[in-house]
């Protein structure tokens, strides 16, 4: 039996890695998706996958970090669907680099996309669900927002404020039966996995107990219990999926 049939998901920066993976796991269960994304070719795919999987799905660009864009995106999935029954908050940019070499808008955009915009997307949807009094949030944050990681204050500040929100939000919303987790993963494979030599790999993996990175898949598995009736009755946990590195 499928768990999520015909539930009403947004997911953010789901054009890619994660969040695609996140987007596909939905769509296998029955949800109707959509894919939110700046990047139209990246969010168009990612449409057109869910729809050979037989499910329904839409793209709508939107920059999360501008409240006027998320505000109309959510209009517009409650004008479409009449409602919204799962938030995934996916979308991140980084900005690597050492704190006496971060300019300004490093910092800012960092804190604006990550932090800002699950804030933004947080409060458009909050709205619906305490209306219809359920709904379901998963914010991507990640270890770093926990052990934190040189060259990484922003990216690092950015998930950890979002531990805060997710736990706030969560008994603020736990009335309306609204839950509200946090997934922190470790490394992932991704793009930028991909381009490491051995030599870097070894590096990496040497940092986890289990020897190895993650499939986006397996953050999408955890994302998919959440949202599910499974999980009805846990709300305001951060849950790593990380091989074991932030005990």
């Amino acid at each position: 039996m499928k768990k999520i049939e015909n539930k009403v998901a947004i997911i953010t920066g789901a054009g890619r890695n994660i969040g695609k993976s996140i987007a596909l796991a939905f769509a296998a269960e029955g949800a109707k998706i959509i894919v939110i994304d700046v990047n139209d070719a990246d969010g168009i795919n990612v449409v057109n996958e869910i729809k050979t999987l037989g499910s329904e799905a839409i793209y709508i660009k939107c920059d999360i970090s501008d409240s006027t864009d998320v505000d109309n995106m959510v209009k517009s999935v409650q004008e479409k669907f009449g409602r919204v029954d799962i938030l995934v908050n996916n979308a991140g940019i980084t900005r690597d680099t050492l704190i006496v070499r971060m300019s300004n808008d490093d910092w800012d955009k960092v804190i604006s996309v990550n932090l800002t915009g699950t804030f933004l997307c947080s409060r458009a949807v909050a709205k619906v669900m305490m209306t219809q009094k359920s709904g379901k949030i998963v914010n991507i944050s990640s270890i770093v927002g926990l052990m934190g990681n040189a060259g990484q204050v922003n990216y690092s500040a950015s998930k950890a404020g979002v531990i805060g929100l997710t736990k706030s939000l969560a008994r603020e919303l736990a009335s309306r039966n609204i839950t509200v987790n946090a997934i922190a993963p470790g490394f992932v494979e991704s793009d930028m996995t991909a381009k490491l030599n051995s030599e870097q790999r070894k590096k990496l993996t040497d940092q986890i107990p289990l020897k190895r990175t993650a499939n986006p898949e397996e953050i999408a598995n955890v994302a998919k219990f959440l949202v599910s009736t499974d999980a009805d009755y846990i709300t305001g946990q951060i849950i790593s999926v990380d091989g074991g590195m932030a005990f």
